[in-house]
């Protein structure tokens, strides 16, 4: 017998024929004899919805109250599928985030995680009744809900995972694992059997969507299992495990790609110690995260020119931050490019391996593509190239690195 806590998605519960096809599933895992915690997420476009409605409410709304507000889908969701397993037979009863009580910090709209008690949830396994849990939700210490941020579902699978001692996490999906590129671009990406949480996490923080990036961390600091699945078809998925676990790796295990970078270039910045502290400090101030960095030598004597990246959409803000700060900045020029995509390639086998980062400058300079920006890690290469060569970078990459299925 194993214990195992099963996720589903919004587009997996977004009607009730979907909620009885999961019902179905979490039956068939129960029959085997193993104890049973589902995750539920809200129905596809109930959160957007109710989003929607917090905004159209006031424009600047009490975070306690938003919250109170967009956890209510998760709610709807596991009261019934709870209502499905028991017409079917099994006995299942639902819980809300503070009934558990997953406690977290007070940060409203993007809360933490911070302890969870589940002496319940044993007592209720002993009987053999299935836990069907809202997702996305918790209690803060003031007795107020809160919510986890955008793809907080999964990161309340995994650490409802790591509380109960689970033998596996399973992230239902709408895609049947992970990929080692994205095949709606990449006809012959393959599905990986496995992935290191490494692998993943890069994977997540590059524009793979198939796991929120919080949840991958979770998963890697409690060394829990996690798989991979489809909703809709019954076959394998892949499962992001520790390193250990994974005999010989691949120099390369996937390929990823973000449309959402901007480029900046300060043109003709001064050349001496403190300037770049200058100009990223009123950035962070306006929470303008900054990605990729590149300095470069300038024409200009004593200058030099200063690119880097950030999120698209505070492109204007970071665009007007600067411009408000170019006298004490003292550049010369300021121009900036949205049309531009980051290309990763990503792969725990580059440790033991040179010349990764030398095959991806030749294969993209044998098609014509120019680099604007290089950034690296010990796992990772990523470069930014011009947003139309987005499908003949990531097919030629993904042919050079040996990844092309058969």
């Amino acid at each position: 017998m194993a214990r195992i806590v099963m996720k589903f998605g919004g587009t997996s519960v977004a009607d009730l024929e979907r909620i009885r096809n999961v019902a179905r599933r979490v039956k068939a895992e129960f029959e085997r004899g193993n104890d049973v915690a589902v995750i539920v997420s809200a129905m596809a476009g109930v959160t957007n919805g109710l989003v929607s409605q917090v905004t159209e409410a006031a424009q600047i709304a009490d975070l306690r109250e938003y919250d109170v507000v967009v956890s209510s889908g998760e709610q709807v969701t596991a009261g019934l599928l709870a209502i499905v397993l028991q017409d079917m037979g099994v006995d299942a009863r639902s819980w809300l985030g503070w009934q558990i009580p997953m406690e977290t910090d007070d940060s409203h709209g993007s809360a933490r995680i911070q302890n969870i008690d589940c002496e319940e949830f044993d007592r209720r396994f002993s009987a053999r009744q299935v836990a069907v849990v809202a997702g996305f939700q918790g209690i803060s210490s003031q007795g107020r809900i809160t919510t986890l941020g955008r793809g907080g579902s999964d990161t309340s699978a995994v650490a409802l995972a790591a509380a109960l001692n689970a033998d596996r996490c399973d992230i239902y999906t709408d895609v049947d694992g992970v990929y080692t590129c994205d095949p709606r671009i990449v006809a012959k990406a393959r599905k990986l059997d496995k992935i290191t949480y490494e692998e993943m996490l890069e994977l997540a923080s590059l524009g793979a969507k198939v796991l929120q990036t919080r949840s991958v961390e979770m998963a890697m600091k409690r060394q829990v299992r996690v798989q991979v699945l489809s909703s809709f078809e019954d076959k394998p998925g892949t499962l992001v495990v520790d390193e250990d676990e994974i005999v010989e790796q691949a120099v390369v295990s996937g390929i990823a790609y973000s449309r959402d970078e901007a480029k900046i270039t300060l043109l003709g910045v001064d050349d001496k110690p403190g300037v770049a502290a200058k100009i990223f400090g009123p950035l962070a101030d306006n929470a303008i995260n900054v990605d990729m960095i590149v300095q470069n030598v300038s024409t200009h004597e004593a200058r030099t020119d200063l690119t880097f990246t950030v999120v698209k959409n505070d492109l204007s803000r970071a665009v007007k931050v600067l411009q408000q700060n170019q006298e004490e900045l003292s550049y010369v020029d300021l121009i900036w490019d949205p049309e531009v995509v980051k290309v990763s390639v990503i792969g725990v086998g580059m440790r033991s391996h040179a010349g990764v980062a030398l095959t991806m400058f030749r294969a993209l300079a044998e098609k014509g593509i120019n680099i604007q920006v290089i950034s690296t890690s010990e796992i990772k290469v990523s470069v930014l190239v011009a947003e139309e060569y987005t499908e003949l970078a990531l097919r030629s990459l993904h042919t050079v690195y040996g990844l092309d299925s058969a």
